[in-house]
């Protein structure tokens, strides 16, 4: 059995998927979990804090997701790959997560700039989409660096930059590109040498 929190943010994405979060009440958030309202501000102090814990969830469920996926794909070598599948499926399937991972919140979605409420419902800091596909590109290298035949970090790192740009692009169809989406590295130069052409000097 779901706990009141789970059962509570189920019903408010249940209600997400039908209107526009303008129109969600929080009566019939609680009503649709079969909970009381008061249970309801309880839990999230008010409408701000249900939707800030809303997309905490979708966060936490997109970051679990690529832990699943790292951790499942590390011994095939395809990591990368199904990273970008993995990042295109959840934010097809789940308007909070491409919201989270390109920054773009359409009127009829919680918006993540909302002050997170006082006491025992404060939560983190909500991440940007930098942080986030800063955060899941060095997770993906650390976890798939590692084993008998380490590859190169830099390397490495281009290549999970590469499978997110890719995966997003895909994903946002038609909405288009959104820039700056993942932060420059330590290997940020490294890479901007290799793109360089290489100059032949006159005899």
């Amino acid at each position: 059995m779901p706990s009141a929190r789970e059962a509570l943010l189920d019903s408010a994405h249940a209600a997400l998927r039908t209107r526009p979060w303008t129109a969600v009440r929080m009566v019939d958030v609680a009503a649709g979990a079969g909970f009381s309202r008061q249970t309801l501000y309880n839990e999230f102090g008010s409408k701000d804090g249900l939707a800030r814990a809303l997309i905490r969830r979708a966060a936490d469920g997109y970051l679990a997701g690529v832990e699943r996926t790292l951790v499942a794909d590390r011994a095939r070598g395809d990591g990368p790959a199904e990273l970008a599948r993995w990042t295109v499926r959840a934010a097809r399937s789940n308007v909070l997560v491409k919201a989270l991972l390109t920054g773009v919140w359409g009127e009829h979605l919680p918006g993540p700039g909302e002050r997170p409420p006082a006491g025992r419902c404060a939560g983190a800091a909500l991440p940007t989409p930098v942080e986030l596909l800063t955060l899941v590109r060095d997770r993906a290298v650390a976890a798939l660096g590692e084993g008998p035949s380490p590859r190169d970090p830099a390397e490495l790192e281009l290549i999970c930059e590469i499978a997110l740009r890719l995966a997003l692009s895909y994903a946002l169809v038609p909405a288009g590109p959104v820039p700056g989406l993942i932060a420059p590295s330590r290997t940020a130069e490294v890479r901007s040498r290799r793109r360089s052409p290489v100059r032949s000097t006159p005899a």
